[in-house]
């Protein structure tokens, strides 16, 4: 399976960061081609189930997740939220941290791991490549927006 990891400094306070990141219907505003569907009712708490359908028509897949662990920021501590992937196709997992950054501002750091059920492991870069540039520009997307 690929794991990959990545780190973004964004001017934000940590709790505002955290609400950017885990508010799961924003995530399809910056995944093309794709809409998420809260399955569990709010607050998004350890148990909470939510799917992302990517793609179009017979070419779509779901992405089914579970909130595993739910430690939101609190008092300028770090936050740290696991996501495992419970679909038929993508299985997985996926954490989300925001710590205190440098000048007040909050570090992102998204480690994922993640496998296409059928993909043969040859894939598995270009898997992991793909993934970490999709899941960049998304994160990008989500800190820079209200």
């Amino acid at each position: 399976m690929p794991t990959f990891s990545f780190t973004r400094t964004a001017p934000l306070p940590l709790d505002e960061a955290w609400r950017r990141l885990t508010e799961w219907p924003r995530h399809a505003d910056a995944v093309p081609l794709t809409r998420i569907r809260v399955l569990t009712p709010p607050p998004t708490q350890v148990g909470t189930r939510f799917v992302a359908r990517s793609g179009i028509g017979p070419l779509a897949f779901d992405d089914v997740m579970e909130v595993t662990l739910w430690c939101p920021p609190a008092d300028g501590e770090a936050g740290l939220c696991r996501l495992e992937k419970r679909g038929r196709t993508v299985l997985g997992w996926a954490e989300i941290e925001v710590r205190p950054g440098p000048g007040g501002r909050t570090r992102v750091v998204w480690r994922e791991e993640l496998r296409v059920r059928w993909l043969p492991r040859g894939f598995d870069g270009v898997l992991e490549r793909t993934a970490r540039v999709m899941f960049g520009r998304a994160v990008n997307h989500l800190l820079r927006r209200a």
